[in-house]
């Protein structure tokens, strides 16, 4: 009996996580008031596309598995990224659109939220700056933008941003795009200093996200760098294996990541800041791709999978697969919509602690 009684708990406590979350609340409304999303190409739905930069994906075949549009939007994937997936588990009928768009720029369901993602931004302010894109700075300063047009919209707009969820994704690009093939970095601080730094700035981030209001933060890992198909590619000498060093980065970044944030919910009264861990996910991904209804977890999608992103994925790179599903990768970068379904569910325990 008591064994049963336990598969039963199981069985039922794993059905729940698969649900969106406002099915579980019941009232068919969303979770929270609104969705602000700050960070890197992971979570960037469109920012780059007007800017003057190689970092964009407002093309084909980016977006070709869209929702029914079948058309770019500026998303790094083939379809939706996994803080899509988040939006839809929290209730909401569309997603937090870019900054930059034109909806935005005209004032249209903005009380939702908004995304401030730059694909090649970070933690380090000399990322976006090499690769002329938005960097966390500015995002913030958007952000400050989007809170006084807010406020002249209703009356409530201090209960909206308190009561609303922000999500941040950044370091990689500080890593792979910037400092492992950057003399003016690699050469003058060790991979442990350059993580203080950028520690540092993850620490200035949060508090002014905090100082506008924000109480509801979640902030991604790391991922397994060093897996990725164009880190493998550039920087594995050869070999068909994740790199090691790179991942070990990672590895040292989440744990100082983890350590920061634990104190900064002691320092900041009602923060509810949580770390929301990708690195495993996409790790059980790369390591057993078939155990996850995968078929290709080491070349990516387009193309020859092993370094394409951005422009150097386009509709006439040859190879591109047909079939994005059976992939975790979509360009050498950043993973499918399947891969971003897949991590999304694995992050959606630790979500919950947000809602609360």
């Amino acid at each position: 009996m008591e064994l049963s009684s336990s598969l039963r708990f199981e069985s039922c406590v794993c059905f729940l996580l698969f649900l969106p979350l406002w099915m579980i609340n019941g009232n068919g409304q969303p979770l929270v008031p609104a969705l602000f999303i700050f960070g890197d190409s992971i979570v960037d739905v469109g920012n780059n596309n007007h800017l003057l930069t190689l970092v964009k994906a407002d093309f084909p075949p980016y977006g070709r598995d869209f929702l029914n549009q079948h058309q770019p939007t500026g998303r790094f994937s083939n379809g939706k990224l996994a803080s899509d997936f988040t939006a839809e588990n929290l209730g909401f009928t569309s997603y937090p659109p870019p900054y930059n768009s034109k909806q935005v720029k005209d004032g249209l369901n903005i009380t939702l939220g908004v995304n401030f993602a730059s694909g090649s931004s970070g933690y380090y302010h000399g990322t976006a700056k090499l690769y002329n894109t938005i960097s966390l700075n500015q995002q913030i300063e958007n952000y400050k933008e989007y809170q006084n047009r807010l406020s002249g919209l209703t009356e409530n707009a201090s209960s909206i941003i308190n009561g609303s969820i922000h999500i941040i994704s950044a370091g990689s690009s500080d890593y792979i795009q910037n400092y492992f093939i950057n003399p003016l970095l690699f050469a003058v601080y060790s991979t442990d200093q350059f993580s203080d730094i950028l520690i540092k700035s993850y620490i200035n981030f949060i508090k002014d996200l905090y100082k506008l209001g924000a109480r509801k933060i979640g902030v991604t890992t790391l991922p397994p760098m060093g897996c990725l198909p164009a880190a493998i590619t550039l920087f594995g000498k050869g070999s068909n294996e994740c790199v090691e060093k790179l991942n070990k980065a990672a590895i040292s970044f989440n744990g100082k990541l983890n350590v920061t944030s634990m104190k900064l919910k002691t320092e900041l009264l009602n923060l509810n800041l949580v770390i929301l861990d990708v690195y495993q996910p996409l790790l059980a991904l790369v390591n057993h791709p078939s155990d996850n209804g995968f078929a290709e977890a080491r070349k990516a999608c387009c193309g020859t999978g092993l370094v394409e992103t951005a422009i150097l994925c386009n509709k006439y790179s040859p190879g591109t697969c047909k079939n994005a599903s059976e992939y975790v990768f979509w360009d050498g970068f950043h993973p499918t919509e399947s891969a971003n379904k897949f991590i999304s569910d694995a992050l959606l325990l630790s979500g919950i602690a947000l809602i609360s």
